[in-house]
């Protein structure tokens, strides 16, 4: 199972150099900062743990990942989502497909009846008061202190491909959900005194939302990367022409990308690149790829 040590590939875009890190090529099932931020799970035992538990979307490419390390180690998996669509319980292809296949728990909390309005998170931590060593608790998106094992092995490679390509310094862009791994990779790089800046987008929320998740792992903002404003309001899952219309021109790159972060992503990156100061930019791929199967489809049916 291939964890670690991805290639690095240069491609035009836009008339611009961008050299991409490929975690995009890591095992399938822990593609891209799966692979980076549930490391720790993966190398480590915890003999007392029976079962798993997480919240997020239905779609989450997390959740897929985390239904296979529970496969693996032999846990119940219990994913809890806000609700389910019902195009996504009747998919065959997707992330909530595979996850499913895998033995994953879905409980739906719009069906319960002792919700009470709480969200996914309260009505959790709620839960877990109940709970004992038998249960592990991962955040949504593999937002945890965990997370930084794995990240920090992903900011050494960078560190040491940086030195063969002799750059004296560098940009890492990479579009975030909970901004974990941008994080946890600008925390190295600063610990270790790296001429590399981590620069990333808000892909869900906005910017002040993603430096409240910075803080809730990380109190000194110093650490904390630079954060770029895409210059208009997206809604996190909605389809927008532009995303895809992006996505489209990437892939003329021999390079497959994910629909949901990387279209975002780019967008910022590329109005960026027009006002760089010439550093070289390293884009980190993060994988993601399983959910384009139920995502192409519907960008199809709007779009072509």
């Amino acid at each position: 199972m291939k964890l670690a040590d991805t290639p690095v590939e240069k491609i035009d875009f836009f008339g611009h150099s961008v050299f991409v890190k490929r975690d995009d090529l890591l095992h399938p099932e822990f593609s891209g900062n799966k692979a980076r931020k549930f490391r720790y799970f993966l190398d480590h035992d915890f003999p007392h743990v029976k079962r798993l538990i997480s919240f997020g979307s239905p779609q989450s490419n997390s959740m897929y990942s985390l239904s296979v390390l529970a496969k693996l180690k032999g846990w119940q998996f219990d994913f809890y989502v806000d609700h389910i669509a019902k195009q996504i319980l009747n998919a065959n292809e997707g992330n909530f497909s595979q996850a499913r296949h895998n033995g994953t728990n879905f409980i739906d909390l719009s069906t319960v009846s002792d919700r009470q309005g709480r969200s996914c998170s309260t009505y959790i931590e709620d839960l877990l008061s109940k709970e004992d060593e038998t249960t592990l608790f991962i955040s949504e998106g593999g937002h945890c202190d965990f997370a930084q094992y794995g990240v920090s092995l992903l900011a050494a490679e960078i560190v040491a491909w940086m030195k063969i390509e002799q750059l004296g310094q560098l940009v890492v862009f990479l579009p975030s959900g909970t901004g974990t791994t941008a994080l946890y990779l600008a925390t190295y790089f600063k610990a270790h005194d790296c001429p590399i800046e981590v620069m990333t987008c808000a892909a869900v929320g906005d910017s002040d939302y993603l430096k409240q998740q910075f803080s809730v792992l990380v109190g000194d903002t110093a650490c904390f990367p630079t954060v770029l404003e895409s210059g208009k309001k997206y809604h996190f899952g909605k389809l927008y022409y532009a995303f895809y219309e992006m996505w489209q021109r990437l892939n003329k790159t021999g390079i497959e990308f994910d629909l949901l972060y990387d279209p975002l992503g780019w967008i910022v990156l590329q109005s960026f690149l027009t006002r760089n100061d010439k550093r070289p930019v390293l884009y980190l791929h993060q994988g993601g790829l399983l959910g384009n199967a139920s995502m192409l489809p519907r960008y199809r049916r709007k779009f072509d």
